[in-house]
């Protein structure tokens, strides 16, 4: 892997001009003839993400291929996908911020943040359908289906700190992975799908290691970088892979205290406090990294075959980028 971080202004710049085209698909998709749905649609497009997804469309579309016209769409369809995971992610965690605005829940209500993702679900399906793909629909339904599973593994990992390395890889998977392997191999579809397989592969990995990075970030980085308070994951009695790794090396009095936390209905920033450096003096940071950084060396070795050039350039950028954000 290289050694020096790439921003993602750079990862992006190859496909730059088409993400500008992504945002003006992403106003025509979303839009509906009732107002209330429009105010939201306004609200969640008015400070676009990172958009690093419709990013990975894009670039796998342009891996040793002449990228379909339908690639600015799919990359569409994928953020407001990615977007309607978001919306439902704030509500089932009674989230009050998203990349440091006021989440759709907190504005409105639980009950339109839940019927506005399902909106943006249904209208990337009609999207797809439109388009005739039967094999992107099959490619974002799989995925859709999987990230409803990992939301159900997740609300089963609340409050317990027995939850296992294993079941957490099968969370991380479903919730955050499998939308990325898809942007990847959609990305093949509209360009050369005899790499579909190497992208999809690619994707997951790169999925795998975007995760475990965020989940360090909540024991390591600042709201500035993350969007969101600092202990959230620990605050929602969440168990994440640092919390894994270091709960074999504590003591039991540690544990003991690591245990008091999760039977608190709202956690004090105290506790919070203490259990971020019980994880951190007991090396989860670090087992975590070593992790993060072995699904990041199988996502460059997924693009070893393929045809160099701005495109594949910008994909091993990618990846040292979702293990580089500022740890």
């Amino acid at each position: 892997m290289k050694t020096a971080p790439a921003g993602l202004a750079g990862i992006k710049a190859p496909v730059q001009d088409r993400l500008d085209s992504v945002m003006e698909e992403l106003g025509r998709i979303a839009v509906a003839d009732y107002s209330m749905v429009d105010e939201v649609n306004d609200y969640l497009l008015r400070v676009p993400g990172k958009m690093f997804r419709p990013t990975l469309v894009l670039l796998c579309s342009e891996i040793d291929g002449e990228a379909s016209d339908d690639a600015v769409t799919l990359a569409a369809v994928v953020e407001l996908v990615h977007i309607a995971t978001l919306v439902h992610d704030d509500a089932v965690d009674h989230s009050v911020l998203r990349r440091g605005m006021p989440t759709v829940n907190s504005v409105w209500t639980h009950q339109i943040a839940i019927i506005m993702g399902d909106y943006l679900y249904s209208r990337s399906v009609t999207e797809l359908a439109r388009l005739g793909d039967l094999e992107a629909v099959r490619v974002l339904a799989k995925a859709a289906n999987t990230m409803s599973v990992g939301e159900m593994r997740q609300l089963v990992s609340y409050d317990d700190i027995t939850y296992s390395e294993a079941e957490y890889y099968l969370l991380i998977s479903a919730k955050t992975a499998s939308l990325m392997s898809a942007a990847c191999e959609l990305g093949a579809l509209a360009g050369n799908p005899s790499h579909r397989v190497s992208l999809r592969n690619y994707g997951h990995s790169l999925g795998m290691a975007f995760q475990i990075t965020d989940d360090m970030l909540d024991y390591v980085g600042s709201q500035d970088i993350t969007g969101k308070p600092a202990g959230l994951d620990l605050r929602g009695r969440k168990v994440t892979l640092p919390l894994v790794g270091a709960l074999r090396e504590m003591s039991p009095q540690e544990l003991d205290e690591v245990r008091h936390l999760f039977t608190m209905t709202e956690p004090d920033d105290e506790g919070v406090d203490r259990v971020i450096s019980l994880v951190r003096r007991n090396g989860g940071i670090e087992y975590a990294g070593e992790k993060a950084v072995a699904y990041a060396d199988a996502a460059e070795g997924e693009l070893r075959d393929l045809c160099p050039g701005p495109a594949l350039d910008a994909l091993r950028d990618a990846v040292l980028y979702v293990t580089d954000r500022s740890l």
